[in-house]
């Protein structure tokens, strides 16, 4: 059962009683057990939490870029370590909105059909490009819909590899690769709560409790790491804007010696977001008249739950060896019912709307992943290599009413929404089963005290059984996926890098476990990357920088076909050049910036396609949803011990919504701004404005024919009033 069908909107749920009576009984906890005291110097002064990496992170080891454990700055490749802490100061509460203002280069496409959980990078967009992972792990997403993890408070970081990562992670990574790691279980107590209350409703809850478990004789042999986070807000959008979730992580860690460790945790995600599919455009704009309306149906709902279990064991043999492994179980349940697109008729002054949609996902992916690293010497030379497996096999099955096809229209304003058909409900349309093996491996050589040569290479091989649920046919296809990488890096001086790369790497037939007959016999995308850079600390390491260059080719991708969701079509190529900058500066005692440009050329080299039974070509256009200008600035200014703020800049260009670049969306900019207040050592109070200038611009869009239809648009101006206390 669903929460909201236990617990109706509106009511205070016996969850939220008991989130605030686990708050209680932990704040009583002080009187009886003394615990230490958590002030620290982080980004823009004292941190209620322990010291958090901030700026780019060079010399933090990351698992991302390689599973050698290298920092970025022994790394040929881009690399972002964006800290948890870091965004939940910048009050990011969602994934997306720290991956697209702390990154580089990062945009999001986020709308419901992909589970808000869609990103572009390098002239790449979409799930099948820009790959996800949760602790390292892989998602194999159903119809593209990456819906887990979403909110930051259970994160210890996220790092962003740009570029070709199928040398790492397999197909589906030809942009790059997002990887949420979450926070670990720690020995040394630590508790924070926070409670939040904003513009149109908003109201969140969240805690964060870790320690030793057990009497002390026992030493650290056990310890845990609790995380839950709950969010809800009435919405700005009117009517169906509402929404809520709640994300609970827990973790177990057993170590019964130095060498040897198992964890085990689980991770809940829940969601009800806003039933929110786009506001028609008028005459290629949006009016302030309908800038807060909603065109789905008065009984729309989205539903989105996740349980993700893992078992993981390290072990360290030597200080020499390390061998992982982590064995998972992930579900995912999903609904849809909505009409998800609205176009504004000139003739009737009307909006017509269509795709009144129902669909269910439930989906099962079991796994296991095993790798071990050596270090040692090759020809006398010292040597890092790493070697591994990873199998899993995925349950999926689809319910939907594609069949259906009611088509209805309402004014602009003063309309009733109605009721979704109950002539249209979903039926069950197909099931598949999809089994992978991969092997990979990964070298480092040191060459001299200045250069290093890295090479890897991974093989994956997935097999997908289809059986259609109504007309009883099935059939099974194989693929096999090869990736590699070539890397040389040239440290000039312990404190900088120089490096070049080149990669290969595929990306799948569209979404593979629902991929349909009629994809089955198209070609495996394939791309290869050249890429230079540089990057490095000065000034006793106030200032880290990244500059980087790069070329990427991509043949055989598969792309929608604009206003026809369910047809795709296998685009010749596709190609983008681009130079990114990333720096981290403190440039005076209290004053920090961070801030990243991305500056790309993409465009379609080949592809043509049949409308109207003539051959279009368009070739030279820049590819679907992509900006060729982002940009991000972060300036943090201690006003006094106890103030701190906050400004954040942001800079996208313009994008189309289609092939033929008619159906234009204009570049935006956005102002944040944080003001923090250290009520005490203890407890921190923030001010957070969004969107200051209240700009209206779209974070994805719909075109049928080239001209646009309607603009997902992004939050307009909102504040929020965030409480953080620890102890």
């Amino acid at each position: 059962m669903f929460l909201s069908e236990k617990y109706p909107r509106g009511r205070s749920t016996p969850l939220c009683a008991a989130f605030l009576t686990l708050l209680a009984s932990q704040a009583a906890a002080q009187d009886t057990v003394a615990l230490d005291q958590l002030s620290v110097e982080g980004e823009g002064g004292v941190s209620l939490t322990r010291a958090a990496p901030i700026g780019l992170n060079l010399r933090t080891p990351d698992r991302t870029a390689s599973r050698l454990g290298l920092t970025p700055l022994e790394t040929p490749a881009s690399v972002d370590i964006v800290s948890g802490e870091t965004a939940r100061l910048r009050g990011q509460d969602t994934i997306a909105e720290a991956v697209t203002q702390d990154a580089t280069g990062i945009t999001t496409i986020a709308a419901p059909g992909n589970g808000n959980g869609a990103f572009t990078s390098r002239g790449f967009a979409g799930p099948n490009s820009i790959q996800q992972l949760y602790d390292g792990t892989r998602f194999y997403v159903g119809a593209n819909t990456v819906t887990f993890p979403f909110d930051t408070w259970n994160v210890e970081r996220i790092e962003v590899l740009r570029g070709p990562s199928s040398v790492l992670y397999g197909d589906g990574a030809i942009g790059g690769v997002i990887n949420v790691v979450p926070k670990k279980p720690v020995f040394v107590p630590i508790n924070t709560a926070r409670a939040v209350i904003g513009t149109d409703g908003v109201a969140r809850l969240a805690l964060d409790s870790g320690g030793a478990l057990g009497r002390e004789e026992f030493g650290e042999t056990f310890a845990y790491r609790l995380n839950i986070s709950g969010n809800r807000a009435d919405g700005w959008i009117r009517p169906e804007g509402d929404f809520r979730n709640l994300a609970v992580s827990a973790a177990l860690l057993f170590q019964p010696s130095p060498d040897l460790a198992f964890t085990v945790s689980h991770d809940l995600g829940y969601q009800e977001p806003a039933r929110y599919w786009g506001t028609p455009l008028v005459e290629g704009r949006i009016p302030d008249l309908i800038r807060f309306n909603n065109y789905n149906v008065r009984d729309a709902k989205i539903t989105w739950a996740d349980n993700w279990t893992q078992f993981k064991t390290e072990w360290t043999p030597s200080a020499d060896i390390i061998v992982r492994n982590t064995a998972y179980r992930l579900t995912s349940r999903r609904h849809w019912l909505d009409v998800e697109k609205y176009a504004y008729n000139r003739g009737t002054g009307l909006v017509d709307r269509g795709d009144y949609t129902e669909i269910y996902h439930s989906q099962e992916q079991v796994g296991n992943r095993l790798d071990a690293s050596f270090n040692g010497s090759l020809f006398g030379l010292p040597n890092a290599f790493a070697v591994g497996f990873d199998v899993n096999h995925i349950d999926f099955r689809h319910t939907n009413n594609f069949y259906f096809g009611q088509n209805t229209s309402v004014p602009l304003t003063g309309y009733d929404p109605g009721f979704f058909p109950q002539d249209g409900r979903a039926r069950p349309a197909y099931a598949t089963q999809t089994s992978q093996a991969s092997v990979f491996a990964e070298d480092r050589v040191i060459l001299s005290e200045k250069l290093s040569f890295l090479t890897g290479v991974r093989l994956d091989v997935p097999t997908l059984h289809r059986q259609d649920l109504q007309a009883g046919t099935q059939f099974e296809k194989t693929y096999q996926a090869l990736g590699y990488r070539f890397g040389l890096v040239y440290n000039p001086t312990p404190d900088s890098a120089l490096y070049a790369q080149y990669s290969f790497a595929t990306d799948p037939v569209n979404s593979l476990i629902t991929l349909t007959q009629s994809l089955s016999g198209f070609q495996l995308a394939t791309g290869t990357q050249v890429e230079i850079g540089a990057k490095g600390l000065a000034f006793d390491g106030a200032l880290e920088w990244t500059v980087a260059g790069y070329r990427i080719v991509k043949d055989n991708l598969i792309s929608a076909v604009p206003g026809q969701p369910t047809l795709s079509t296998q685009v010749g190529q596709q190609s983008s050049q681009g130079f990114e900058l990333a720096l981290g500066w403190q440039f005076s005692p209290g004053w920090r910036l961070d801030g990243n440009l991305a500056l790309l050329h993409a465009q379609y080299d080949a592809f043509d396609q049949t409308v109207k039974d003539a051959t279009v070509s368009y070739a030279g256009n820049q590819p679907i949803d992509v900006p060729e200008r982002v940009a991000n600035l972060w300036l943090t200014w201690d006003l006094s011990r106890a103030w701190t703020a906050r400004v954040g800049l942001q800079n996208v260009g313009q994008v189309y919504s289609d092939f033929s670049n008619t159906a234009r969306r204009p570049a935006y900019n956005l102002v944040n701004l944080v003001l923090d207040h250290q009520v005490t050592v203890d407890s921190r109070l923030s001010l957070r404005v969004y969107n200051l200038f209240d700009k209206v611009y779209a974070i994805s869009g719909n075109a049928v024919n080239g001209v646009g239809t309607n603009w997902l648009l992004g939050r307009p101006r909102s504040v929020e009033l965030a409480y953080t206390v620890t102890w």
